[in-house]
């Protein structure tokens, strides 16, 4: 894989799908449909996922490809692939709180070694560069000039008094009683695969998952997670959590920064 054109390529789309999302997001009104897992896709999903695909399909015609918005995408296999989740958090986008992201990840042997996750309507943009390491990039987000780069790195975690993140959409009790094991600090919500980007730059230490993800919303959070120094594991034995299973469906899964003393489920 060239990793400077496909860190060129990503971040371009990402823009540009980010720019299509916000219009319609702006917009006084959109339509929201439904999906045979029940949940929510609108315009916004559709025009961003048509985006991207055309243009990964065009630049990588040769590397498989997966997107949440295209089923058959989903009949695949293989350990090595490009996967798209081209507006995570659209229940965060309907209900218009910003907290959606634009998601591209290259997974190789089974593991994310390249990603984007764009915040379009935070103006916030993390990804991995050519050599693996991930940075954010700040400035106009501009198409054709990479604005200020800030390398990212995770924290040296205080496991007396740790910093965690969990979702605000699918909080439950069962992650409630795991963060309850750890001695907490402040807990953050974010939506999305923000945080998974969090705990890359150092904001957050942990990030438990018990609930049902799929690959294509995790991938490019956790390549820029490992980017920045951080793992995610299965919750279940604590082992990396690997990609290219079958229906691209995730475990439960702990996000973190290596100094987190991990409790056992």
């Amino acid at each position: 894989m060239d990793y400077v054109k496909l860190v060129e390529v990503m971040r371009r789309l990402s823009i540009e799908a980010g720019a299509k999302i916000m219009e319609i997001y702006q917009a006084d009104d959109f339509d929201v449909k439904v999906k045979s897992d029940d949940s929510p896709v609108t315009a916004a999903d559709e025009a961003a996922d048509a985006l991207i695909s055309a243009g990964l399909r065009a630049a990588f015609p040769d590397v498989m490809l997966v997107t949440e918005e295209q089923s058959a995408t989903h009949e695949t296999s293989g350990d090595t692939f490009l996967i798209v989740d081209p507006l995570d958090g659209t229940k965060e986008f309907i209900h218009r709180r910003g907290d959606f992201t634009v998601n591209i990840a290259l997974v190789e042997g089974g593991v994310p070694t390249r990603g984007v996750v764009y915040a379009p309507a935070k103006g916030r943009m993390f990804y991995t560069d050519a050599a693996g390491q991930s940075v954010e990039e700040t400035g106009d987000l501009a198409l054709d000039q990479v604005g200020q780069l800030t390398r990212m790195s995770v924290s040296q975690a205080d496991n007396a008094a740790l910093m965690v993140v969990a979702s605000k959409s699918h909080r439950d009790q069962a992650t409630d009683d795991y963060i309850n094991k750890y001695a907490v600090k402040d807990m953050k919500s974010a939506g999305s695969s923000l945080k998974f980007c969090l705990v890359a730059t150092g904001e957050a230490d942990l990030y438990p998952r018990l609930g049902r993800t799929m690959e294509w919303d995790t991938a490019a959070g956790h390549a820029v997670l490992s980017g920045a120094g951080g793992s995610v594991v299965r919750f279940d034995d604590l082992t990396p959590l690997r990609y290219g299973k079958e229906g691209y469906a995730n475990p439960f899964f702990i996000a973190y920064a290596p100094a987190v003393d991990l409790k056992d489920s």
